[in-house]
């Protein structure tokens, strides 16, 4: 498979210089760690991104879902009353020693404000409403959170209740955190705003939210702290300035001062050093590609998409942009047909693959025509051999 070094200067970095830290650039106390921009979807720096690992309350995100999946549907209207069940009060009230929005037993709540207990107050009570509410029992709504959570690309996580109590077998990655709260953003904007209120009362209870970003006016707007002590301090957070939204995932922090202070200095360090650049448009051609046995001798290969790339500004010199593909291709060939690839690499940044496709049509020559190339092709061969 033949490959082709792209002129960088002319065709990517003439749009913008690209690079990404070396793996060993940050240093974080956090055990887990993943840092996704949110348009691109990337992520650009992860540690253990992609080790299952115990969520606590940030599986809670994935509990909403449901919800709001329910609200969307139409199955379920914000003024519905769900019961808080002998059940949900002893294992999520205030009798259970855990995160609670003080439900009453046998109290009927409207779904608007089981979605404020569980985003601001972490009610592990109105969690177990809610899955008693959409599927009967807890485990049968742990199991459905299980098929929605593959529909939505979440490859490593595993859900055994709703509320992210401790369960040796209820795991999350970092990663999968990282993908389901930018389809929260994504998917339910309408709903996703109250992950920015401060605080929230029901039953005479004042709680406020648990996620220190909110508080430190560096736009972050959202999403999800959790404790345990298996899991140690974590938080699912968002923000955005200028425009650039980043998505940080942390777990394993020793205390609820080191999650404030480490994903404050995280995010600031994310809008700080990396940005977001185009650096191809779709239908723009990168290089052309030898065809054999057709009426043109060479095609225009493009890719479909617009590209772009989140990087840091820190390191842009050792970036290389490489074509491969299997040629002299041979007609006839079709528009849109993937031909080869651009391969995108980079000091401490993960390989990029982009598929590459004809831009035009290529028809076969005739059999005359075929003949004669084939015998142009051998005298040019014998011309090129040393």
């Amino acid at each position: 498979m033949p490959t082709r070094a792209l002129l960088l200067s002319v065709m990517l970095l003439s749009l913008s210089p690209m690079a990404a830290p070396p793996a060993a650039a940050l240093d974080t106390p956090a055990e887990f760690l993943s840092l996704m921009e949110f348009d691109t979807g990337e992520i650009i720096y992860e540690k253990q991104g992609d080790v299952p690992m115990a969520p606590a309350s940030m599986s809670k995100l994935m509990t909403m879902v449901m919800l709001f999946d329910a609200i969307r549907d139409g199955r379920v209207a914000l003024d519905d009353e769900f019961v808080i069940s002998e059940n949900a009060w002893r294992k999520g009230g205030a009798a259970s020693g855990s995160s609670t929005m003080f439900a009453e037993l046998n109290s009927r709540v409207p779904v608007r404000d089981l979605i404020y207990g569980v985003i601001v107050q972490s009610g592990n009570d109105a969690c177990i409403a809610i899955a008693e509410a959409l599927a009967g029992s807890e485990d049968a709504f742990a199991e459905r959170m299980n098929v929605r959570a593959r529909e939505i690309g979440l490859t490593s996580s595993t859900f055994k209740n709703a509320t992210g109590w401790p369960d040796p077998g209820h795991e999350m990655t970092a990663n999968d955190l990282a993908l389901l709260a930018r389809y929260i953003i994504q998917t339910y904007p309408e709903f996703y705003e109250i992950y920015a209120v401060r605080k929230f009362t029901w039953n005479g209870i004042t709680q406020e939210n648990r996620n220190p970003l909110i508080y430190m006016n560096i736009g972050a707007d959202g999403l999800k702290t959790g404790h345990t002590s298996v899991s140690g301090y974590g938080l699912t957070a968002s923000a955005i300035r200028d425009g650039q939204r980043f998505i940080l995932v942390v777990n394993g922090l020793p205390s609820q001062r080191a999650r404030a202070d480490e994903t404050q200095r995280l995010m600031d360090w994310a809008f700080r050093e990396f940005r977001t650049y185009q650096l191809l448009e779709a239908g723009q051609v990168v290089e052309r590609a030898d065809v054999w046995q057709g009426k043109s001798r060479t095609i225009p290969l493009v890719v479909a998409d617009d590209l772009a790339l989140t990087m840091s500004r820190d390191m842009r010199k050792d970036m290389k942009a490489v074509v491969r593909y299997q040629g002299p291709v041979r007609a006839p060939i079709t528009q849109g047909q993937t031909i080869g690839e651009l391969v995108i690499t980079g000091p401490g940044m993960p390989e990029r693959v982009v598929p590459l496709q004809a831009a035009t049509n290529v028809e076969a020559l005739g059999v005359f025509g075929q003949a004669m190339s084939a015998v142009a092709h051998l005298i040019e061969s014998r011309q090129s051999a040393p």
